[in-house]
């Protein structure tokens, strides 16, 4: 079962390395945790779904009002369907130390819309680069080992318009191609909506494109957000 949210749909993991395409991506359902331990310096990893720069921040100002009395906050971000916006953060740590580490997890397991926040409390022991570089990795590892894999298929909303005796065409055509119809109006002038995946859309074009009395509108729609 699908769940739809604007702009993304949401399934779990089946062997989604195997079922990924073209308009899917793989994320996270929720918030998960992780820890590893080093010479006494404790790392603390959380794993956030995150859908925008600015929910990264207030993410971010969580984390560092709770656990203010850490010595560092290191973290990186990957967003979007093809993961073209990241940041990444040392936070006072050695360059590339902490956060290129913490991005490279996110790399490895091909995740995106996701916050991996690194908080670590100094034990007294220097760790040097290489061992700075281990515990942050391993930090990251344990969150995503902890997380809920999700496959997020990247959709378009469409608004389909067509008169009353159209109305059983269009459901049967949308039936036939998957695709679920959502705020339906059924009057004189009828319409209703539908997400549909980048993928499909040529099909949706293709089955309306010569039909006298349909139309398909795309329907613009502001940015996702997760709580």
């Amino acid at each position: 079962m699908q769940i739809y949210q604007k702009g993304v749909s949401l399934q779990p993991e089946m062997d989604a390395q195997k079922t990924l395409l073209s308009d899917s991506y793989l994320s996270i359902a929720s918030l998960s945790e992780g820890a590893y331990k080093d010479n006494g310096s404790r790392f603390i990893s959380f794993l956030y779904p995150c859908t925008s720069a600015e929910q990264a921040d207030l993410f971010l100002s969580s984390v560092r009002k709770k656990y203010y009395d850490a010595t560092h906050h290191c973290y990186a971000y990957r967003l979007g369907r093809m993961g073209n916006t990241f940041r990444i953060n040392d936070d006072g740590e050695p360059s590339s130390t902490a956060g290129r580490p913490i991005y490279g997890q996110i790399l490895s397991n091909n995740l995106s819309d996701v916050l991996l926040v690194v908080v670590r409390y100094f034990g007294g022991v220097k760790l040097g680069v290489p061992g700075l570089i281990k515990a942050y990795k391993s930090a990251a590892a344990d969150a995503i080992a902890h997380a809920q894999i999700i496959i997020k298929i990247s959709t378009e909303r469409f608004e389909i318009r067509f008169d009353y005796p159209s109305a059983d065409k269009v459901m049967k055509e949308l039936k036939r191609l998957g695709i679920e119809a959502k705020n339906k109006k059924f009057e004189q002038e009828c319409s209703v909506e539908a997400d549909v995946r980048l993928n499909d859309i040529e099909r949706l074009e293709v089955a309306f494109k010569r039909e006298p009395g349909i139309s398909l509108n795309k329907v613009e729609q502001p940015a996702s957000k997760q709580n």
